[in-house]
């Protein structure tokens, strides 16, 4: 009997095979994916050695294992089954992963009190997890009930927020489930979503210096620990960064902004071909599905015309995975532009000398007072938006500056 992978319902484009494959040679992890009397029957027939389970299968996993770890009874769903000689043993690897994600961003819930939002199967992990670790207290925000959305500010000394809902999960990758405005004692942020790479909750934590763990490391850690009871080998946490780094790398976007005429498009045609990437030109993208050039959309609707179509482009791109992307000059200016390129994207800002932009065929620098004013107004924004600052050099060097660090 050789049968193992993941079982579940829609698998979609599941990380699983390459998490297994990086942390312990497994080549032929399976995607299983079945409607709810297939999972089941095939569960009770017991043709497989070790599967991992998700969702809506882990309280049937838990319901049919023999022998259940104490942390999978206690959270009330189980993720890892051993077949054992006919005998399934159930785990929990979630709750691994989620101490370890918490724990490699520096986030400890000792003594303090943390906020879980959320109370499906995924929140239950993060109460364990946060009782076993020392919470001082835990409170748990849903829809309705004594603590919801509606009087958050009754928790404003949390200390901690968990985020277990879908809020922010692509295709709302724009989206948040509270503002962390009110919380002034936050000292760690964790989404439990790792499509956005970062959500908008991640974002706003980083961007306040807080620490914030994204959803990814917890696969990855929930998986290096399924890899333990599947192989019977200690795999080392090592591994298991290595992974992450792997997986962060290939769903990332490298993002370029700059200036109008700073060069963008042929620095990111060379970064792109430098990492075997596709390239996205965003303007040229709006050029396409207006069916007319940039000049043209303005003369026809004016610049607000434009930027709706813009941060409609930015969002559908920002969105997807594995990019080159350079952005027009104005996108970033755009808060909702700039949450959905960072989401999946490190971004790169080309640092162009004034005096060499061009305005030509640019609608808002003609000329070189309009260039000056349009960087004047601009700048910080790029600056402070930017992962990376690449000096204007030339277009080979400015392509494998960014490829250098994109691959590091």
């Amino acid at each position: 009997m050789s049968l193992h992978g993941l079982l579940g319902r829609t698998l979609g484009h599941s990380f699983s095979p390459a998490i297994h494959a990086m942390l312990w040679g497994c080549n032929d992890y399976r995607l299983l994916p079945m409607e709810p009397d297939e999972a089941r029957a095939f569960l009770l027939k017991k043709e497989y050695d070790w599967l991992n389970v998700t969702i809506p299968y882990k309280t049937l996993a838990l319901e049919l294992c023999d022998r259940v770890h104490p942390h999978a009874a206690a959270i009330g769903a189980v993720n890892t089954v051993l077949n054992k000689n006919g005998v399934l043993y159930g785990y929990n690897t979630d709750y691994a992963g989620m101490r370890s994600a918490l724990a490699m961003a520096g986030i400890g819930l000792a003594g303090k009190k943390v906020l879980i939002l959320g109370s499906g199967g995924t929140s239950l992990t993060a109460r364990a997890v946060a009782a076993d670790a020392g919470a001082a207290q835990v409170v748990v925000i849903s829809r309705s009930g004594a603590d919801n959305y509606t009087n958050l500010e009754k928790h404003a000394d949390a200390a901690v927020i968990i985020n277990t809902t879908p809020v922010g999960m692509y295709p709302n990758g724009n989206e948040a489930p509270l503002s962390l405005d009110g919380f002034p004692a936050l000292t760690g942020v964790m989404d439990a979503i790792y499509n956005p790479l970062a959500t908008p909750l991640v974002q706003a934590a980083r961007a306040r210096g807080i620490p914030a763990a994204g959803g990814l490391a917890m696969l990855v850690e929930q998986g290096r620990a399924a890899a333990e009871y599947f192989s019977g080998k200690a795999i080392p946490p090592e591994k298991g960064f290595a992974c992450l780094k792997a997986l962060e790398r290939q769903q990332s976007n490298a993002v370029l902004i700059g200036m109008p005429g700073c060069g963008k498009s042929t620095v990111g045609r060379l970064a792109a071909e430098k990492l075997g990437r596709p390239f996205v030109d965003l303007d040229a993208a709006i050029v396409e599905r207006a069916g007319r050039s940039i000049p043209e959309i303005f003369a026809a609707g004016g610049e607000e015309s434009f930027r709706a179509l813009e941060t409609e482009i930015v969002r559908e791109y920002g969105a997807q995975h594995g990019l080159v992307i350079a952005c027009g000059g104005g996108a970033p200016l755009r808060e909702a532009n700039r949450t959905a390129l960072a989401g999946n994207g490190r971004i790169y800002y080309l640092d162009a000398v004034v005096d060499r932009l061009s305005g030509e065929g640019r609608p808002l620098s003609k000329s070189p007072e309009a260039i000056r004013a349009l960087w004047e107004a601009r700048h910080t924004i790029y600056e402070s938006f930017a992962d990376v600052t690449v000096p204007d050099t030339d277009p080979v060097t400015e392509a494998n500056t960014i490829a250098e660090d994109f691959e590091q």
